[in-house]
């Protein structure tokens, strides 16, 4: 009976390698030289990383053609926003572009006078930030001709004396939905408030064009940067205040993202020391110290080619890639 040949793929590629490794044998200096210039080479490419880095959680780390973003281009289609004059935080087919600032008390209701000045004082301040030229006035979401205001506020007509006096009905007032922005609420048997603990105020900015957003982005980074110092010269030391904004999510995801990155380099070494020393033996036959180092070497170089041609591509960075020098390197010493 005759017997089936089973290397005809690992026969050719026997030889293959045969071939090459007498190759190299014959020329070391060209297999050592012309890697290493190739390498400098495409490792340049890593002068563009700044500019390719890539952190943005929903364009990165969602799917590019979900579910969830085809809806919201259909509502995107059929209920578009206009910031401009008809702004509405219910049409809003995304997170919105906005500011919001949360004043509590403990102990005894918010809506008292000497509180209401020191918020309505803030909430003066904060308008006068500044991005460049623009001013929120510039930049704020518009309904009827206006900037969209807290209701509360408004319902005071943005005088802390009238706090007291006016009888707020919860969840809605005067057809106003007033639920969003007041928290911690107890109501009289007729519905109307008896006390609050909390008030949140909103600030809500044009993002229905590309030069409005971007605008916009801006003002909130001036926000973020000057409303712990507005905070720390009031006078009230009985409110608690805290703040949010639209960008907060992803400016703690890059503050994460940057804070590890050191850890990276520890890690690395770590991981080269002991690829290289697991290969050590004291027999110096089985002993593979300078093949472990060389591969940890060609691991480092196709991490700086590849890398490197990438992004010269320019194709985006992420924080997530990171890791993949491990999966290499783990490969090169096996």
């Amino acid at each position: 009976m005759p017997r089936c040949r089973t290397d005809c793929i690992e026969k050719p590629l026997s030889a293959s390698f045969g071939k090459l490794g007498r190759c190299v044998g014959r020329n070391p200096w060209w297999f050592l030289v012309i890697p290493l210039f190739l390498s400098a080479g495409l490792g340049g490419g890593f002068y563009f990383l700044p500019q390719r880095e890539g952190s943005d959680i929903e364009k990165y780390f969602t799917p590019n053609n979900g579910p969830a973003k085809t809806e919201r281009d259909f509502v995107k289609k059929y209920f578009p926003t206009n910031d401009s004059r008809a702004f509405s935080s219910s049409r809003l087919y995304t997170e919105g572009t906005y500011a919001a600032f949360i004043a509590v008390v403990e102990e005894r209701s918010i809506l008292q006078t000497e509180l209401f000045k020191a918020i309505i004082k803030l909430d003066k301040e904060i308008k006068t930030l500044k991005y460049d030229s623009f001013a929120y006035a510039d930049l704020c979401a518009v309904t009827a001709g206006t900037c969209v205001s807290s209701q509360v506020l408004t319902a005071i007509n943005y005088t802390a004396s009238r706090i007291e006096e006016t009888e707020f009905t919860y969840p809605v007032y005067n057809s106003q939905f007033v639920g969003s922005e007041l928290g911690g609420v107890h109501l009289h048997e007729n519905g109307t408030v008896r006390n609050a603990t909390a008030l949140r105020v909103f600030y809500y900015l044009k993002e229905d064009n590309e030069a409005y957003r971007l605008k916009s982005l801006q003002w909130l980074n001036i926000f973020i940067e000057e409303f712990p110092k507005i905070v720390q010269n009031m006078s009230a030391e009985e409110l608690k205040i805290s703040y949010f904004t639209s960008v907060s999510r992803q400016q703690e995801f890059d503050g994460n993202s940057k804070s590890v990155i050191p850890l990276f380099a520890v890690t690395y070494f770590l991981t080269i020391f002991f690829s290289i020393i697991s290969c050590q033996r004291f027999d110096c036959v089985r002993n593979k110290f300078w093949v472990a180092a060389f591969g940890v070497l060609s691991a480092g170089l196709a991490v700086l080619s590849g890398f490197g041609l990438l992004l010269y591509c320019g194709v985006p960075f992420v924080i997530t890639v990171a890791n993949a020098p491990f999966l290499i390197l783990g490969l090169c010493t096996q």
